[in-house]
């Protein structure tokens, strides 16, 4: 009997372990087998569908100067109650008035515009811009891009009384407003310049370093005055050439604008594109705007320049005159056939005169009625010959001792800065 006790410890012993083995083992039997693992795949973004573009859509683009309310210079001013009412008439014609940017993202196929739309722009900086037309077009709703010339505005040295101030410009900027180029000193890119300052003309030499600084130097002026992209130009009178037209796409412009009016397409190219400029003794010009006529073509008429000497103008490129009341004339058989109804006479400070022009001589010409101020007086001649416009123009000086003491020197776009 006590034996029979004595051995059940020993047994107890030995079985503990021999159980514990058997329920690691059942622990480890019935332990689920792991999954299999699987690569995640990410499932691409949807790309963006891209805009539909109405490429049959039309842009005219109307280009303004100055709003006064007694209009003196025809060609560049216009009264506050007849823009307000071309404005109007926009409304009225449901004809949808887009930001310039707008615009050009539509080119770029970015963006689809209403089938007729118009883009409005004011050149130069003149402050009627900023105090009378921009509240018109702030009543409508309307953008605007104003296109300045960078020493016009105030303290540049071409700007006077009449001038807005980069301070104004900034305003504008804040309020949506698109502020481009019109170069640096708002002359004819095409040559050599009188310089106003020096009293000569700019050798060969010294062109091509002018002619970049008013391409792409009033660009990099305006973007660090006013921390703005700038991508459009507009070159001044609408005068350019291939050379300048290559200056301003090597600059970095995305768009360059001349003064000839032509309803613009989605094929328009962007290096010469029309804008119709509204004067108040051409009322037909907004009328032929808003109508969309004209060839749907992008850009200036091409225009065929000829030198005055060629056309022996009176005075002489260069000359100095002492008479502030020249008659001024060009013989203009050089242009070749013209049409006769379409010879126009432009002189810095009147802008269009009634020149008279003899079909059979071919001489056009025009008696100043007034006295001239200034320094330097500019007169461009332009005609139509067959599909092409022929132009010409020249630069004559004003002595000196010929001006009355009260008078001073008025830049051609301008007012002078207002003795203090």
């Amino acid at each position: 009997m006590l034996n029979r006790f004595a051995l059940f410890p020993l047994f107890l012993a030995l079985s503990l372990p021999t159980c514990k083995k058997s329920q690691n083992a059942a622990l480890s039997s019935s332990s689920p087998t792991p999954a299999p693992t699987v690569a995640v795949q990410n499932t691409p973004a949807p790309t963006p569908a891209k805009p539909v573009i109405d490429q049959s859509a039309e842009v005219i683009v109307l280009g303004y100067h100055r709003f006064v309310n007694k209009v003196k210079r025809p060609d560049t001013e216009i009264t506050p109650a007849a823009f307000e009412a071309q404005m109007q008439e926009l409304k009225d014609k449901g004809i949808t008035v887009i930001p310039m940017q707008d615009f050009l993202a539509w080119k770029r196929g970015e963006k689809s515009i209403p089938p007729h739309c118009a883009v409005i722009t004011i050149d130069d900086g003149y402050k009627s811009g900023y105090e009378v037309a921009w509240p018109i077009l702030k009543k409508f709703g309307y953008p605007v891009t104003m296109f300045v010339y960078t020493e016009g505005i105030k303290p540049g040295r071409f700007s006077g009384g009449e001038s807005m101030s980069w301070e104004q410009l900034a305003e504008m900027r804040d309020a949506g407003a698109d502020i481009q180029a019109h170069s640096v000193t708002h002359q004819d890119l095409r040559k050599p310049p009188y310089d106003r300052l020096t009293k000569r003309r700019l050798s060969q030499e010294e062109y091509e370093p002018w002619l970049e600084n008013e391409v792409a130097g009033s660009k990099q002026i305006i973007e660090q005055k006013l921390g703005v992209k700038v991508n459009c130009f507009a070159v001044p009178y609408g005068f350019y050439n291939e050379h300048v037209k290559e200056l301003a796409m090597k600059a970095g412009y995305e768009a360059l604008f001349t003064v000839y009016g032509q309803k613009l397409t989605y094929g328009s190219p962007t290096d010469s594109l029309g804008r119709y400029m509204i004067e108040a003794n051409k009322p037909k010009v907004f009328a032929e705007a808003v109508s969309f006529g004209g060839m749907a073509v992008g850009g200036s008429v091409p225009v065929a320049e000829v030198g005055p000497s060629v056309l022996s103008v009176q005075p002489a490129d260069g000359e100095t005159v002492k008479n502030l009341t020249p008659l001024i004339k060009a013989n203009l058989v050089g242009f070749g056939p013209i049409d006769t109804g379409s010879v126009v006479m432009r002189i810095s400070g009147l802008g269009v005169v009634p020149a008279a022009y003899d079909a059979k001589t071919q001489i056009v010409s025009y008696q100043v009625p007034r006295k001239l101020s200034g320094k330097s007086c500019t007169v461009i001649i332009e005609a139509k010959s067959g599909t092409k416009k022929v132009a010409t123009h020249w630069t004559f000086n004003l002595a000196a001792d010929a001006l009355k003491p009260e008078e001073s020197p008025a830049s051609p776009t301008i007012s002078p800065r207002p003795k203090k």
